[in-house]
């Protein structure tokens, strides 16, 4: 009787085990095949029964700092799921476990807050590098009309009125790389700028952009609405002078001005004898042009250049004298031309750049040096430039940094922007007015100034990018 009893009794022990693991099968399958029941389940840590000598063969490995989590496959073992041995602790010295991305007893609503999660997350744009890329044929260029701009393009610089017989070079734009330019119209453009003052102030390549700029906005045709409100900037001709230190227009339908200062330096310059007609200048070499001074506050976009007055011949033309703190320059160092004129570019930033918060309205560039190319020779040395073949050197910038490393250096750090030109200009030596400039003598060729329509449309459609 007690044999028989004790069979019985591990009988029935038996068939409840049987019981038990039929149930504990049928409640694993039903929650595999309905994944919404894991929803009223404990937290996945709960269930770590297992020792943490476990090896957990990973499937995608997540960095995070020096740690490493290891995530498993869903098509491992349910015996396989543990705390990860690396589990982080957070302020409070409390072990935290980050959850499983690959564990199956996630539920279908925590893999929908994650697909939510991953759209919101805000994707960082990265800034286009406009002086990287290529120059591409492009039969819609140019962009206006050498004949028909007139009224605001200087004869010396429209090179279809000369005797030049070649225009290859007016159907290139310049493509970055690995990002688009906004397409130019002068309607957009006034669009844009309504009720803004674009104002250009640096040397004669300033002058040819600012010509350029209001060639484009134009579209090179006749426009008498346009009014000259040059006197509102002090832009008059002065006495015995033959013309204004610049130029201002307003577009009236959407009062748009854009204007150019004369200042090839951007330093201030002060007449040592006011009334000597022949005086030399104080060329403070840490001041900024009293121009900008006065009418930053006006301004909304603000673009600056200089470079090719500084040589010994302008210098002693027009007869400037270096000045540092209010004093004749004593610094040889500093007396070296190029010296002279990186003490500019990094006092005139600078302090353009201490500006900017008091005028939140003014976005401000500083444009890189245009590149000459004469070849055997300068200006007044026989030099020349007779390449009429485009892009004969090449037709692509690779490089990150800018070719002026002086304005780059320059502006890091600061709210100032650079607009670099110098690499893509000088993939162009076919652009230059060359020995077909009007006033030239005979054999002296102008390789500095640039045709128009040219090569500054380009910068102009660079500059309305990055405004």
């Amino acid at each position: 009787m007690k044999g028989g009893n004790l069979h019985k009794l591990r009988g029935n022990k038996l068939s409840l085990s049987l019981i038990a693991l039929l149930c504990t099968t049928l409640v694993v399958w039903v929650w595999e095949k309905t994944p919404n029941l894991s929803t009223f389940l404990p937290p996945p840590e709960q269930f770590d029964i297992f020792s943490s000598a476990t090896v957990v063969p990973a499937r995608t490995p997540i960095s995070l700092s020096e740690n490493k989590i290891e995530t498993p496959s869903a098509k491992e073992d349910l015996s396989a799921i543990r705390r990860p041995v690396n589990a982080l602790p957070d302020e409070g010295g409390k072990v935290v476990v980050l959850p499983q991305t690959g564990s199956s007893m996630r539920s279908s609503s925590e893999k929908k807050d994650k697909g939510k999660e991953s759209k919101n997350m805000p994707v960082e744009k990265k800034e286009c590098n406009y002086a990287k890329g290529k120059w591409v044929a492009d039969k819609r260029r140019p962009l206006y009309s050498g004949f028909g701009c007139k009224q605001w393009l200087s004869q010396m610089w429209a090179c279809r009125l000369m005797q030049r017989p070649d225009f290859a070079y007016e159907s290139f734009r310049w493509q970055p790389q690995g990002c688009n330019m906004p397409e130019f119209t002068g309607s957009e453009f006034l669009r844009r700028m309504q009720h803004k003052t674009i104002a250009l102030v640096g040397d004669s390549l300033g002058r040819q952009q600012f010509q350029s700029l209001m060639c484009m906005v134009t579209g090179g045709n006749y426009s008498p609405e346009v009014l000259d409100v040059g006197e509102e900037y002090g832009l008059v001709i002065a006495p015995g002078a033959i013309r204004p230190n610049g130029w201002a227009y307003r577009f009236p339908s959407t009062n748009t001005t854009i204007l150019f200062y004369w200042s090839a330096s951007l330093c201030e310059l002060e007449p040592l004898k006011e009334q000597d007609p022949a005086t030399h200048y104080a060329m403070h070499l840490d001041r900024p042009a009293i121009f900008l001074k006065q009418y930053l506050h006006r301004f909304d976009v603000l673009l600056l250049n200089t470079g090719h007055h500084w040589n010994r011949g302008k210098f002693t033309a027009n007869r400037w004298e270096m000045y540092v703190g209010g004093k004749p320059n004593t610094d040889r160092k500093l007396a070296r031309i190029w010296n002279a004129r990186n003490l500019t570019v990094y006092s005139v930033i600078k302090w353009l750049d201490a500006q900017l918060p008091q005028h939140r309205q003014l976005k401000a560039f500083f444009r890189t040096i245009s590149p000459r190319h004469f070849v055997n020779g300068d200006w007044n040395t026989g030099g020349s430039c007779d390449n009429t073949i485009p892009l004969a050197g090449g037709s692509e910038v690779l490089q990150d940094g800018s070719s002026d490393t002086v304005a780059e250096g320059a502006v890091r750090g600061t709210r100032v922007k650079l607009l670099d030109i110098t690499a893509l200009s000088q993939l162009r030596d076919e652009g230059h007015i060359s020995k077909y400039s009007i006033k030239a003598s005979t054999g002296v060729h102008d390789c500095l100034h640039w045709c128009l329509p040219g090569i500054p449309d380009t910068w102009n459609e660079i500059l309305y990018a990055q405004v």
